[in-house]
């Protein structure tokens, strides 16, 4: 059975499961739906209701993170897995204060009791530190931190790029914007159909033409 991944495009914790099944080469049929009218087929196979979710013949996983490690696991021709505790570090501080701050930065509406300028400050917070740490990427070669946290900071510049680039955070701005114009982003977000029972199975990652 070929893996299945339940996705949507510009989710973060979606987009980040496709890149390490893309640098893994693990294909998956890739199944691209709505927030906001998720099939009931998604719905039974999520436990949790929410993207990515990757169906395997012997378990469903539906943490991103865990997406990328299983990938990974099977194969890291990048050696992504190779990093430094302080990287999980990293990744717990984005997945927890980081990106509750840019929720309240962003969904303004979802949270009325919050203060968005404290958000974005809680949030500037993390990105200070992450530009103090950066030097090209995170560590000394680009690791699964640096392909973990790098969707949530594209979530969060864009809320406001021209403020996000006149920030002085020289460093995490580089790294954003070699992400931003990388191969492995563009190819893990074409726009794509969204999924409708008895579709044709729709492999990602594509192949190469030749």
């Amino acid at each position: 059975m070929t893996p299945v991944l339940w996705s949507f495009r510009r989710c973060p914790y979606a987009m980040r499961a496709r890149l390490a099944l893309l640098s893994s080469g693990q294909r998956a049929a890739l199944r691209e739906i709505l927030l906001r009218d998720k099939p009931e087929a998604f719905l039974k196979a999520s436990p949790t209701g929410t993207v990515p979710c990757l169906v395997l013949p012997d378990q469903t996983i539906d943490e991103s993170l865990d997406i990328m490690i299983w990938a990974l696991g099977r194969s890291d021709p990048e050696g992504l897995l190779d990093m430094p505790q302080a990287g999980h570090d990293w990744i717990a501080r984005c997945d927890g204060p980081f990106k509750t701050a840019l929720d309240r930065t962003k969904y303004t509406t979802r949270y009325p009791d919050s203060d968005p300028d404290q958000a974005r400050a809680e949030a500037c917070d993390f990105l200070k530190d992450l530009d103090r740490q950066i030097d090209g990427q995170i560590f000394d070669r680009r690791s699964l931190a640096d392909v973990a946290i790098a969707p949530f900071v594209r979530q969060f510049a864009f809320i406001d790029k021209s403020w996000f680039d006149a920030q002085p955070w020289p460093r995490l701005q580089a790294w954003l914007a070699e992400f931003l114009g990388s191969e492995d982003l563009s190819t893990i977000m074409p726009k794509l159909p969204v999924w409708q029972p008895g579709d044709a199975p729709l492999m990602f990652p594509q192949k190469a033409e030749t």
